[in-house]
């Protein structure tokens, strides 16, 4: 039976919107696209995530990606303000699942940077009973660790717990970790699958 719902955060509470600030600084589509490709869709950005390295060593890695585009790097990571909008429905939801009995949980890829500079946007996860940022124990997902150190942090049994995370690779690591899985695309979706697992909704 499932009685914990852990939610990943970026695109599923909140919003990660890169493009709101990249495009302040793009002059056409193209120049956004390298901006994307050397940055948010570059392995470096797993490792910002996984909170190791320093904002330096990061900017220095993004750049090598692009050197070109180093100036608009640089300006696009000063800040990560406007990177993340929380989704109106993400406390309302949290505390309606937690009104009817469920434990509720995050397990969320995310930098130090946006927890800094988007602490208003991520105040939802205020709202649920704990749950692990990669950056404070430096390991991101899919790494089966991440899940398994999620797991043992609340003594969790990973069979009560169902998993929403919107990348289907994250999705697969859960399960191979014993906990249910939803690959997340829109609320109205989740809560239909959430259903089919029993949980009241």
């Amino acid at each position: 039976m499932i009685d914990h719902i852990v939610f990943d955060v970026g695109n599923v509470l909140a919003a990660f919107q890169w493009q709101v600030r990249f495009r302040r600084y793009a002059e056409s589509e193209e120049m956004l696209e390298r901006l994307a490709a050397a940055t948010v869709f570059s392995p470096m950005w797993t490792e910002l995530d996984r909170g190791v390295l320093s904002n330096e060593e990061l900017l220095e890695g993004f750049i090598r990606n692009d050197p070109e585009m180093a100036p608009a790097i640089s300006k696009c990571m000063e800040s990560y303000e406007g990177m993340i909008r929380m989704y109106d429905y993400a406390i309302p939801w949290i505390r309606e699942l937690k009104e009817k009995g469920y434990g509720v949980y995050y397990l969320s890829n995310m930098n130090w940077n946006a927890l800094r500079d988007c602490a208003e946007e991520l105040a939802c996860v205020e709202e649920t009973d704990g749950g692990i940022w990669s950056c404070k124990v430096h390991m991101v997902k899919p790494e089966p660790e991440i899940y398994r150190l999620f797991l043992n942090t609340f003594g969790l049994d990973p069979g009560t717990c169902v998993f929403l995370d919107d990348s289907r690779r994250n999705i697969q690591a859960a399960r191979e970790a014993g906990m249910a899985g939803i690959v997340f695309r829109d609320k109205p979706q989740a809560e239909e699958e959430l259903k089919d697992l029993g949980i009241r909704i």
